[in-house]
C-alpha cells in the first residue's frame, strides 16, 4: 500500500534523514535515472529536491508547457520509496520572459538594472511578474503537487538577494511609512531630519534610498525589504496550498545571509524551515581555528553550530538543511573536499542542533554552468567514489539511530539573543573594521559569533532566540539559565525591559558591546550611562567608547589577553570589576564588571576579548554546564552536544581534530550506531575527525 504525504510527513520526526537535490535534466545521459536512484538508496538517501531552477524547461516559450519530463523522475523515486521536495522554479526566470519585459529586472541603490544571466534578477514586487510566476506554479503544481511522491514543496530558493529599488517600489515605501507614522511632521522627529536640511514636508520629498545617509532611514528600508521577502513566499504559500494534498509541507531553501531576509517573518509562512548550511571544510574543521566570519559559508566550527542554532531559531523547532556540501563548495579557489571523517562530523553536528533532513548539494557534480566546481556526491565521471561511499555510512549510521532519535530535540543552557535590526543597523554604521582599515558591514555577526564561540569554547550548548520571538522573562530564565545580548545597538524597550526582568527572574545576563546604545527605530539614545535600562541593574555603564585599531592588553581573571576592535569604557559604579584594561590611556576604564542582582547576575563585557580570556569570562558568568556531559576532561577541539527525547538523552560528541584526542568518561555510554560500549572512570580516543554518537546507560 502506498503511503500518503500525511503518514510520510511524520516519518519526519521520526530520525535523521539524508537527502540531494537532484538534477536529471542536466546529466549527459538522462538515461541513467534507474541507477542514479538505486545507488542513492544504497547510500541511504530517502529524499531528493527537484524542478526549483528549471523554469525554461517548465515552460520554453511563453505559454507553452511541457511539463512531462519530470513525471518518470517522480515515478522513479515512488518506485525507490524515495520523498520528493517539488520546488517553484520561480527564482530563475527564463531568457524569454526577460526579453519581453526588461522592466521586471531589479534596479540596484545606483539606478542600474541587474542585468539578465544569472538568476534572481526579477522584481518579484510586481504584479506584472507575479502573474507570469503564478502561471507557471499552478501549471508544474497542477501536474505534480499531488504526485504520491511529493511529501513538500520549496517555495522559490534562497529569496532576499537584492534590497529592490525600482520606481513603484519606493512609491510603496512611502506609503508603508504613511501607514506607520501617520504624518510627516512625525517622522521629522522620529528620525531627526532637520538635519542637513532632510525635513520633509509631504511625502513625496521622501528621497529615493540609493542617496541615503540617514541610519533610522536605512532601518526602515530593511525592515521593509524584509517584509516584502515575507509576503513573496506568503503568497506562494497560498497558490500552493491549493494544489498538493493536505500534510504536504511548504518551505522554502534559505540563505541567511541574504539582505532582504528577516527568517522568523518568512518561517512564519511554512510548515517547517529549511535552508542553507555551507561550510569549508579540512583544516577551517580544525577546532583550534578562529575564521574569518561573515561570509555565506563557516569557515570554524564554531560558525558552524551557530548557523544551524540560527536554523533552528527560525520556528522554535526542527529544520531541514536543504543543501550542505557533499565533495566541495563555490568556485574553483574554494575547492576543498572534505578530509575523510568530515562529512559525518558535519552531518551529526546538524543533527545534533535540530535538523531532520540533512540534503547535499548535489547528486552529480556539474559539467556545465556557474558552479561545475561544487563538487556532487558523484564526481564528473558519475561513478561512486569516497564521497559516496562515506555517504552512505552516514546513511547507515542514521538508521541505526532514528530509533533512540525518535522526536528527540536539541538541549542548550545558554541562549544568544539574535536581532536582525541590529545586524541591519551594523551594517550601515559598521563599528569593527576588516582587513585593511575598511569598515566591516559583517560587524554584527563578529560580535555574535566571538561571544557564541566563547560559550563554545567553556563547554556550554548554546541556541539561538530571536529578538522578533522573545517570550516572558520566566519563560526565557526555564529555557536558558544563561542568556547573551552581544551587539543589540537597535534595542527596543521593551527587549531592554524584558532582558532586565529576566535578570531579576534569576537569569545570568552577559551584556556585549553596543546592547542598548541605540533605539529600535535606528536612532542613538539620549540618556547616560549606556547601556539604557540595562546599567542600573549592572552597577555599570559608560559614555565614552572608542573604535580599536589595535589590540589592547587586558588582565582579569587569573590571566591576561587583549581586547579587539571595540571599546565600551565602562565605569564601574557597585559593580565587581573583572578585568580591565593595560594601557596609559585607557587603563582607567574596566573591560569586564559582574554584579549580583537578587538570583541573577549581570555581567558587562565592553569589547571583543580573546577567545581564551572571552570563554573563560563566559565560564565564569555562565557556571556549571547544564546538561552535564558525560565526558569530564576534553580538549578545545572536543564537542558534546545533546539531544533529549522519549528515549533518553543522546550525546554526539567531536574531535575536531586531525590528531587523536582523550576524553575521560564520567557516566557509562553505548553507542547507538553500532555495538561499542564504555564504563564510567574510563579514558576514551576518539580518532582524527571523529564523532561518537552515545547514549547514557
Amino acid at each position: 500500500m502506498t503511503s500518503t504525504p500525511v503518514d510520510r510527513a511524520r516519518a519526519w520526526r521520526a530520525g535523521p534523514r539524508l537527502g540531494t537535490a537532484y538534477y536529471n535534466e542536466y546529466l549527459p545521459d538522462p538515461g541513467r535515472l534507474a541507477d542514479d536512484l538505486s545507488l542513492m538508496r544504497d547510500a541511504g538517501i530517502s529524499c531528493i529536491r527537484v524542478g526549483e531552477s528549471v523554469w525554461s524547461t517548465w515552460e520554453p516559450a511563453d505559454g507553452r508547457f511541457d511539463l512531462d519530463w519530470l513525471t518518470p523522475v517522480l515515478d522513479g523515486a515512488a518506485g525507490h520509496g524515495i520523498d520528493v521536495i517539488l520546488g517553484t522554479p520561480t527564482y530563475a526566470v527564463p531568457p524569454w520572459l526577460s526579453r519581453k519585459h526588461p522592466e521586471l529586472a531589479v534596479v540596484r541603490a545606483d539606478g542600474r538594472a541587474v542585468r539578465w544571466g544569472a538568476r534572481q534578477e526579477v522584481d518579484y514586487t510586481s504584479e506584472l511578474f507575479r502573474g507570469y510566476a503564478e502561471r507557471v506554479i499552478r501549471a508544474v503544481l497542477g501536474r505534480h503537487g499531488r504526485h504520491p511522491a511529493v511529501v513538500g514543496v520549496q517555495l522559490d530558493n534562497e529569496p532576499g538577494l537584492h534590497l529592490i529599488h525600482n520606481d513603484h517600489v519606493v512609491v510603496r515605501f512611502r506609503r508603508w511609512l504613511a501607514d506607520r507614522y501617520g504624518d510627516v511632521d512625525t517622522l521629522n522627529r522620529a528620525w531627526g531630519l532637520a538635519y542637513w536640511s532632510h525635513r520633509l514636508s509631504e511625502w513625496d520629498d521622501l528621497w529615493e534610498p540609493g542617496g541615503n545617509t540617514t541610519p533610522a532611514y536605512d532601518l526602515a528600508w530593511r525592515r521593509f525589504q524584509a517584509e516584502l521577502t515575507a509576503e513573496f513566499i506568503g503568497w506562494q504559500a497560498g497558490i500552493a496550498r491549493e494544489l498538493v494534498e493536505p500534510g504536504t509541507f511548504l518551505t522554502t531553501c534559505m540563505a541567511y545571509q541574504r539582505p532582504a531576509m528577516d527568517d522568523v517573518a518568512v518561517g512564519s509562512e511554512l510548515d517547517i524551515a529549511s535552508g542553507n548550511a555551507y561550510y569549508l571544510a579540512q583544516d577551517a574543521l580544525h577546532g583550534a581555528r578562529d575564521g574569518a566570519g561573515g561570509q555565506w559559508y563557516a569557515d570554524d566550527v564554531a560558525q558552524l553550530v551557530l548557523l544551524a542554532d540560527r536554523m533552528r531559531a527560525t520556528r522554535d523547532d526542527g529544520f531541514l538543511v536543504t543543501e550542505t556540501g557533499a565533495a566541495s563548495i563555490g568556485p574553483a579557489h574554494l575547492t576543498r573536499p572534505p578530509y575523510d571523517g568530515q562529512l559525518a562530523q558535519a552531518a551529526w553536528l546538524l543533527v545534533a542542533r535540530g535538523a531532520r533532513l540533512v540534503s547535499y548539494w548535489h547528486w552529480h557534480t556539474l559539467h556545465s554552468g556557474a558552479e561545475v566546481h561544487w563538487g556532487g556526491i558523484l564526481g564528473h565521471g558519475l561513478k561512486p567514489g569516497r564521497i559516496h561511499e562515506q555517504i552512505a555510512g552516514i546513511g547507515r549510521q542514521f538508521a541505526a539511530a532514528a530509533p533512540w532519535l525518535a522526536d528527540a530535540e536539541p538541549e542548550a543552557g545558554v541562549g544568544i539573543v539574535y536581532a536582525h535590526d541590529s545586524e541591519w543597523m551594523m551594517a550601515f554604521e559598521p563599528p569593527l573594521a576588516g582587513p585593511g582599515g575598511a569598515a566591516d558591514r559583517g560587524s554584527y555577526a563578529r560580535i555574535v559569533g566571538a561571544f557564541g564561540r566563547a560559550a563554545l569554547d567553556a563547554g556550554h550548548q548554546v541556541g539561538f532566540v530571536n529578538e522578533r520571538r522573545l517570550t516572558d522573562a520566566g519563560d526565557l530564565v526555564r529555557r536558558y539559565p544563561v542568556l547573551i545580548a552581544a551587539g543589540l545597538i537597535a534595542a527596543s524597550d521593551h527587549t531592554l525591559a524584558l532582558l532586565a526582568d529576566y535578570v531579576e527572574a534569576g537569569g545570568r545576563l552577559v551584556v556585549g558591546p553596543r546592547t542598548g546604545y541605540g533605539d529600535d527605530v535606528g536612532r542613538m539614545r539620549p540618556t547616560a550611562p549606556a547601556p539604557a535600562v540595562l546599567h542600573r541593574l549592572a552597577g555599570a555603564g559608560y559614555e565614552e567608547f572608542a573604535a580599536l585599531p589595535e589590540p589592547v592588553p587586558v588582565a582579569g581573571v587569573g590571566e591576561s589577553g587583549h581586547a579587539r576592535g571595540w571599546m565600551d569604557a565602562l565605569v564601574a559604579g557597585d559593580a565587581e570589576v573583572v578585568a580591565r584594561y593595560r594601557h596609559p590611556h585607557f587603563g582607567r576604564w574596566a573591560a569586564v564588571t559582574r554584579r549580583r542582582v537578587g538570583r541573577g547576575t549581570v555581567t558587562m563585557v565592553g569589547t571583543l576579548l580573546d577567545r581564551t580570556l572571552l570563554a573563560r569570562i563566559v565560564a565564569e558568568a555562565a557556571g556549571a554546564v547544564t546538561p552535564t556531559p558525560p565526558v569530564s576532561v576534553r580538549p578545545l577541539e572536543v564537542t558534546a552536544h545533546s539531544l533529549a527525547g522519549p528515549h533518553g538523552r543522546i550525546w554526539v560528541v567531536h574531535n575536531w581534530s586531525p590528531e587523536s584526542r582523550t576524553v575521560h568518561l564520567d557516566q557509562a555510554v553505548a553507542s547507538v550506531v553500532d555495538d561499542s560500549r564504555h564504563d564510567a572512570g574510563t579514558p576514551v580516543s576518539l580518532g582524527p575527525w571523529a564523532v561518537r554518537v552515545w547514549r547514557v546507560q
